[in-house]
């Protein structure tokens, strides 16, 4: 199995993988030329050749920084405000409609706690969802292995280290549910 499969799939992996480099140098050519185009048109354009899946309507504000880029999935209208970073070792889905605040960062990779072990470089990861109709507020985290329900708000600065139901309200470090949120 290869080390990229080994990686979308949970497996532990290594990251110095001939392959895992080139798509990560692939990533980092393309965000920058995305986060220095002055053309709207042309910035989508280097987006689309980056992102996995990229629904209608998205506008993703530079600076941005991906891991990979090709794990990264958008659903309709998903809104990034400036310098989000997404570590996409494992998916991140983005459900249509989700706005994201500035300076949010998706981590997907997980290090072994024992310093033997993550002196090999071995790492693995776990996926990220977040519903439909969702707002992450400024400076969020979103940790490996997080599922967000639709219809949740996140507030500012929380750190979310496990799933939130739906139409949910969740603030704070590590990020707690303070209220279900009423739809209208």
């Amino acid at each position: 199995m290869r080390e990229f499969e080994k990686m979308i799939n949970g497996l532990d992996y290594n990251p110095n993988d001939e392959e895992l480099l080139k798509l990560r140098k692939y990533s980092l050519e393309k965000t920058r030329a995305f986060n220095v185009e002055q053309d709207s048109e042309k910035r989508e354009e280097i987006l689309k050749s980056l992102v996995g899946k990229m629904g209608k309507d998205c506008y993703i504000t530079p600076n941005l920084f991906c891991d990979y880029g090709c794990n990264l999935e958008l659903g309709d209208g998903v809104y990034f405000n400036a310098n989000c970073v997404v570590l996409d070792c494992a998916k991140v889905t983005i459900g249509d409609n989700t706005f994201v605040g500035p300076n949010s960062q998706f981590y997907t990779p997980i290090h072994p706690l024992d310093y033997k072990t993550r002196n090999t470089f071995i790492e693995s990861a776990k996926p990220i969802s977040i519903g439909k109709n969702c707002w992450l507020g400024g400076s969020v985290i979103i940790l490996p292995g997080v599922t967000i329900g639709d219809g949740c708000v996140i507030g500012a600065g929380a750190v979310v280290t496990k799933d939130i139901p739906e139409n949910s309200l969740a603030v704070g470090n590590p990020a707690k549910v303070i209220r279900t949120i009423e739809q209208k």
